[in-house]
């Protein structure tokens, strides 16, 4: 039996080394996801260099008229697919992986819920859901692996290494009077995202 597990993060660069540790972990990549806001197009301001000539990538991908993602995906792993995408409810984000191409197919197909829904239908309560889809609406990152249920606590300890806590974060929301995560909410913007995670950052000092 296959089982989900989920986590969230404040900073990309801390899901990516639960992605890399995860396909450390023998985690195939098909097997992952990650999304994370772009709302201050971080993703683009950055030169993307996966193979390390010095050339960055989408420049490259641009005058081979090929995807980049699509040819580096075997050799590097899942973080060499990064795309961006938008996502109803979550504004832009990047991503790469089976979460993000089920929440992406449910909007294109008129279903509700989007990342909630396909977290939901990949066996996460709703409650989780909803608190990982405000996580990336504010600016956070989402890693989520499936694995075999036999490995779930192994794998699960993997993605804790760095990831917020999820009682304490979701009190704070609550606190401030978030009750749950709504599709319809405006994506935040770039300063309302920096000063999410300047908050994030001193709470944790």
């Amino acid at each position: 039996m296959t089982v989900t597990v989920s986590r969230l993060y404040d900073s990309y660069a801390d899901g990516q080394r639960a992605v890399t540790d995860l396909e450390a972990a023998g985690v195939p990549h098909s097997d992952i996801s990650i999304v994370s806001n772009n709302s201050d197009n971080w993703y683009n301001a950055r030169k993307v260099d996966r193979d390390g000539d010095g050339v960055d990538d989408r420049a490259e991908g641009a005058g081979k008229g090929a995807g980049v993602g699509a040819g580096l995906g075997g050799a590097a792993g899942l973080l060499a697919g990064l795309g961006l995408l938008a996502i109803p409810g979550l504004g832009p984000v990047v991503a790469a992986g089976w979460l993000a191409a089920t929440a992406v197919g449910a909007a294109a197909g008129a279903a509700t819920g989007g990342v909630i829904g396909a977290l939901t239908q990949a066996g996460v309560s709703k409650e989780d859901a909803e608190f990982y889809a405000e996580g990336v609406r504010r600016g956070g990152t989402l890693v989520s692996a499936r694995v075999a249920d036999q490995d779930r606590t192994r794998f699960d300890g993997v993605l804790a290494r760095s990831a917020v806590d999820t009682q304490s974060r979701r009190t704070a929301w609550q606190k401030s009077g978030w009750k749950t995560f709504d599709p319809a909410a405006a994506p935040l913007t770039a300063d309302e995202i920096r000063r999410q995670r300047e908050q994030y950052r001193s709470s944790t000092m």
